[in-house]
């Protein structure tokens, strides 16, 4: 096997993860002639319920504040104990028991529980993660935080250092990795690594610092990749946890991915409401889904698929870039030609482009000034493409250049080319031999539309798209790294406490550096300052 073990580390990684497990679970097929294209063991386990029912269920361990699991209860349906608790105490005398006002169920969630039809889900109607959950965890999975209290105006959950000081409290009196991880770990046959899903611009930035680096002591060779959430709602505090978040976790974590809704307006094919976390969390799942989606296909698809480590190699070229940038493109839906078959042929991206090939050639030359033919540059950039503009003096934008690219197509079999170089090595124009900077995956299995996911994707029409879409991803490192880091720097270093300053800001410009490892544009914009 080759499972990989997920952590959600707060109430925005958890909308997001909600969104992952629902996609997980439409998956799964039911009848003798059908074959799901996915090995559900990467990210589900086989067990037992209170009453014996075999169970299968996801890897993961969830982290929230108290009140942010909604309506989510530690012991579902498959293990909860009907033995009235009171019957089966020691103490002789009556118990008084104080219990705090329930969380309705969702409408949603009671369509669920009858088997009833679904009513439609809207902004207003989701108020926790919990309210669009369509899977049953494990008790285990469930780890509620007392500490502190969802949205809380007394004492919120946003300094650094409150995550830093929990984790540390709680790993003190448990050993969380001990008592939380391990168990899945140990069910693992062949643990292809470990994937993470954080806020990185609040509290849980360094709850995540610190939990990747017990992590890293613990299974030192392990993939272990970050995707950091960021909120919509930006300032200067936020950014300072997001520079000490990158600074911390570049060094612990195999890949470190931001994903921030960005300011520029989306194409006619995305309609979203950046209040609503439920929209936004969407957007993130299903580029996080399709970037992932070949890690988990199975294995008897070896041209597509692959693992954590592999991909974690193609990215970091240099051994130093650790920090990928992420974008993706809803494929509008062909049109129905004149005998009602939809061309395939004519699949476009959101900027009317016709995407002809999901095996373009893209082993080009370097131009002297860094730009690369081919590489390809999606519809919508999720890797905080607004901190390019935080660097003071910026000359104008530059053209990156890019060590490595990931890309991804998943849905109708377009036309390939017969050249494949996905794995092949190349020789550069000055006779040094390299890999080739872009690997691609493809796969006809499209993105789902579940009743529990926001109508944002549109099609040609402005119509709701309903059932599925296909959709391309890509993860890229390059040189747009260097300077959005050392923007962030310039901006925040003012702010960070004396004692931490000079450190995080000599670790921020060392993760700079590594993106100028082995490429010179000879440009003064690439000086230090």
């Amino acid at each position: 096997m080759r499972e990989i073990i997920t952590l959600q580390l707060g109430q925005q990684s958890n909308y997001v993860a909600a969104h992952f497990w629902n996609a997980q679970e439409s998956y799964f097929t039911y009848g003798a002639d059908e074959e799901s294209p996915v090995d559900h063991d990467v990210h589900f386990r086989p067990g037992l319920g209170a009453d014996g029912t075999e169970t299968y269920m996801p890897r993961t361990v969830i982290y929230d504040l108290k009140g942010g699991f909604g309506t989510l209860k530690r012991l579902n349906d498959l293990y909860d104990i009907s033995e009235d608790a009171a019957s089966s105490s020691l103490w002789p005398g009556q118990p008084v028991v104080h219990r705090q006002q329930p969380i309705g169920a969702s409408a949603y969630q009671q369509s669920l529980d009858t088997g009833q039809a679904a009513p439609e889900l809207t902004t207003s109607s989701v108020r926790y993660w919990s309210d669009f959950n369509r899977v049953f965890y494990h008790p285990k999975s469930i780890i509620q935080l007392n500490e502190y209290e969802l949205n809380s105006t007394l004492m919120p959950f946003e300094k650094w250092h409150m995550g830093e000081e929990l984790f540390a409290n709680l790993d003190k009196e448990h050993d969380l990795l001990d008592r939380d991880m391990r168990p899945f770990v140990e069910e693992a046959d062949q643990m292809q690594g470990i994937q993470i899903m954080s806020g990185i611009d609040d509290a849980w930035g360094g709850f995540a610092a610190k939990y990747v680096e017990r992590i890293r002591d613990e299974y030192g060779k392990t993939p272990v990749w970050v995707f950091g959430v960021q909120d919509p709602v930006r300032g200067l505090p936020r950014l300072v946890n997001k520079a000490r978040a990158l600074a911390e976790l570049s060094s612990q974590a195999s890949l470190v991915v931001p994903l921030a809704i960005p300011d520029e307006p989306f194409p006619s094919s995305i309609r979203l409401d950046t209040s609503s976390s439920w929209h936004v969390s969407a957007l993130f799942a299903a580029t996080i889904e399709s970037t992932t989606l070949y890690t988990r296909l199975k294995a008897t698809d070896r041209a597509n698929s692959s693992n954590l480590g592999h991909m974690t190699d193609l990215l970091n070229v240099f051994g130093r870039q650790t920090i990928a940038n992420i974008e993706m493109s809803p494929i509008k839906p062909p049109n129905p030609t004149q005998n009602g078959s939809n061309d395939i042929a004519n699949l476009t991206n959101q900027r009317g482009e016709l995407l002809t090939s999901t095996h373009d050639s893209f082993i080009d030359d370097e131009s002297e000034s860094g730009s690369q033919k081919g590489m390809m540059s999606l519809d919508v950039d999720l890797s905080s493409p607004q901190d390019l503009r935080l660097q003071s003096g910026t000359r104008g934008s530059r053209k990156r250049y890019v060590f490595s690219q990931v890309q991804t197509y998943r849905g109708p079999e377009i036309e390939k080319d017969t050249a494949d170089d996905k794995d092949d090595i190349a020789n550069s124009r000055f006779g040094m031999r390299r890999r080739p900077k872009v690997h691609n995956y493809d796969s006809r299995l499209a993105f789902p539309i579940l009743d529990s996911y926001p109508k944002i994707f549109r099609d040609n029409n402005g119509n709701a798209v309903k059932e599925h879409i296909a959709m391309r991803t890509s993860l890229s490192t390059d040189t747009s790294v260097m300077a959005k880091v050392r923007g962030l720097r310039t901006t925040v270093i003012r702010s960070i406490g004396l004692e931490d300053r000079e450190t995080i800001g000599n670790e921020l410009a060392e993760i700079a550096e590594g993106y100028k490892e082995g490429w010179s544009s000879g440009s003064d914009d690439d000086d230090d300052e």
